[in-house]
């Protein structure tokens, strides 16, 4: 990224250097000790780059967190963030929102889009947690994806922010950076998790999950990766996917890369970038 500077540190992000990484990789297959190194030479890379990542949904316990990851299917943290100050105020407690009129509940939350299907997921989870769970969100996996609208990916954001279990959120983001890098092959979320749960101690699963997401929001975009303003470039085989000139790279970067807001309202004290508006402002 030439000379962007993060969290304001006199640290300058390294511009990739050195010869192609494809080609590097053209000579002969790499082996599995291979990969399982550079894997988790990424993660440190990306540990260095993101020391401040987190989850980008703002919450304040487990219930409000469980409900914004599950609002936050098929849109972005952004969206979810400035929606979710009304719903908590309207609806506090898993009690609360298990008493919540549909119709009333579905216009709050209608930013998200796919609002009666949520609805539907939050009142039913709600009293889920009301009537087998005291109104408390459980801190076991399985015991969260039996609540309704809850998979798997939702159960280990949870664990892992709200209750220090480690655990592999794949999202769209962290399934396509890990098949870019070579890491695995699947498309399937759970054989990912597994196949990636092989590579890293466990200890590494919840920071990685947000590394890599940071990752692939800011730099490694789905349709257009910065590949030449990417740090990690000389570790990525997939390099050139994207745009390769510098100065080009520099202006696909996001969020507080590119010198723009977050998707957080409320960011926590070491967040580098700028907060996001509340739904409506600008």
């Amino acid at each position: 990224m030439g000379e962007q500077p993060v969290r304001g540190r006199k640290k300058a992000v390294k511009r990739p250097t050195g010869p192609t990484p494809a080609a590097k990789r053209t000579a002969k297959p790499e082996s599995r000790l291979a990969m399982v190194r550079r894997a988790r030479r990424i993660n440190r890379e990306l540990a260095e780059l993101y020391p401040y990542a987190h989850p980008e949904l703002d919450f304040r316990n487990p219930f409000e967190l469980l409900v914004a990851t599950v609002l936050s299917a098929q849109t972005t943290d952004l969206r979810v963030n400035q929606t979710t100050p009304a719903l908590f105020a309207a609806y506090p407690t898993p009690e609360d929102m298990a008493a919540a009129v549909p119709e009333k509940l579905e216009e709050i939350i209608r930013p998200t889009g796919f609002f009666r299907a949520k609805s539907r997921s939050l009142i039913g989870l709600s009293a889920a947690l009301r009537d087998d769970f005291g109104g408390e969100v459980p801190g076991r996996l399985a015991d969260l994806v039996k609540l309704p609208g809850v998979g798997r990916k939702t159960a280990n954001v949870v664990l892992g922010n709200a209750f220090g279990v480690p655990g592999i959120t794949v999202d769209t983001h962290f399934g396509r950076l890990v098949r870019r890098w070579k890491w695995t092959e699947q498309e399937d979320p759970e054989k990912v998790e597994a196949e990636i749960a092989e590579i890293f101690p466990k200890s590494d699963w919840t920071m990685l999950s947000h590394r890599v997401v940071f990752h692939g929001r800011r730099i490694c975009h789905s349709r257009k990766p910065a590949c030449g303003a990417c740090p990690i470039a000389p570790l990525c085989p997939s390099y050139g996917e994207g745009e390769t000139d510098p100065e080009k790279a520099r202006k696909l970067l996001k969020y507080e890369m590119g010198g723009y807001p977050g998707q957080r309202l409320s960011p926590p004290p070491d967040y580098p970038g700028m907060p996001a508006p509340p739904l409506g402002a600008g």
